[in-house]
């Protein structure tokens, strides 16, 4: 898949997701391979413009995570505009508008989901960033606001005029939040639609699934998002997959050293608070439907240190490899 001159192979791309897809994440998804394109959690245009420190702390990034996507959101064109030129500056290699977020922070700043609502608007931004950038332009959106007012294959062909290099389609409502089912047979009616690149997203929780997503809709490209806390290898095993090859299926010591690799990275670079959040936020993710893992999760409230957490941990993943 081609998203302006940028090639993205395999096309599966991870999807920008707040608090979660940062430096360390991003570096683990891309070591594990089969990944054609990550992207960072979303930015403020305003955030940004400001210098804001909580924001410009997520834009670290190294070489290694090449291509790399910076999502950026707002609800004003030129603001939009300018974080994008200032994103292109900081050498990204996709500058992606954020019109899918359906959170309430977001929506009551007529960001995210609400541009679904406001054609005008979201075609005034797209015009004003396009204007300012070189490297690719790609937006991620929804369906529009509700079931009654679906403005998707508007804004696609709108957004394909603007000179936008690709689009993403989460097809759920702004109101839908995460419930219910996507409905992946917009995305088909999109790619009939748009000339341009059409990259499917949502619901997509197995390689099966994702190759499902292909033959279903003949999206180019997939872009994966909570599926890959659960499972990080979810794009290596969906890239053998279109390879032909059997999914790689990790060990538990695949599995341990991951864990030991990412959380070595946050305990370098996060504070002690920081550090114990994110630790059991992803031993709760991590060890999804491993034998015995809830028995570590339920542990995980008593422990008040990151070193804890390691601990219990390294003893977890001794005690399985050993029964194993």
């Amino acid at each position: 898949m081609w998203i302006g001159a940028l090639s993205v192979e395999p096309p599966l791309l991870l999807a920008p997701m707040a608090g979660i897809t940062d430096r360390d994440f991003r570096l683990l998804v891309r070591r594990l391979g089969g990944c054609g394109l990550v992207s960072m959690e979303f930015i403020s245009a305003v955030g940004l413009l400001k210098e804001k420190p909580s924001t410009l702390r997520m834009l670290h990034f190294v070489e290694e995570e090449r291509p790399m996507a910076i999502q950026i959101y707002g609800s004003d064109p030129h603001t939009m505009a300018e974080a994008a030129a200032q994103v292109e500056a900081m050498g990204a290699d996709v500058c992606d508008i954020n019109m899918g977020c359906p959170a309430n922070k977001v929506l009551k700043g007529c960001a995210g989901a609400a541009l679904t609502g406001d054609p005008h608007l979201a075609r005034r931004i797209v015009h004003e960033v396009r204007k300012r950038l070189r490297i690719p332009l790609t937006v991620k959106f929804r369906l529009g606001l509700r079931a009654d007012r679906l403005t998707y294959l508007e804004l696609g062909r709108m957004f394909e005029a603007e000179g936008v290099n690709a689009i993403t389609l989460h097809p759920r409502t702004a109101t839908q939040m995460f419930s219910g089912q996507a409905d992946w047979s917009a995305i088909a009616r999109l790619k009939e639609s748009v000339s341009i690149p059409v990259i499917g997203n949502g619901d997509v929780k197995t390689p099966e699934d994702a190759i499902r997503m292909f033959q279903e809709t003949g999206c180019d490209g997939v872009m994966i998002g909570r599926a890959a806390l659960l499972n990080p290898w979810i794009f290596r095993q969906t890239a053998d997959l279109l390879s032909g090859r059997q999914p790689h299926q990790p060990t538990l010591a695949d599995r341990y050293a991951l864990m030991r690799q990412h959380f070595s990275w946050v305990l370098t670079r996060e504070d002690e608070k920081t550090a114990l959040h994110k630790l059991k936020t992803f031993v709760g993710w991590y060890t999804h439907g491993l034998p015995h893992g809830r028995q570590l999760r339920c542990q995980l409230s008593q422990l008040q240190k990151p070193e804890e957490i390691m601990a219990s941990v390294d003893a977890f993943f001794a005690a399985q490899m050993e029964g194993a």
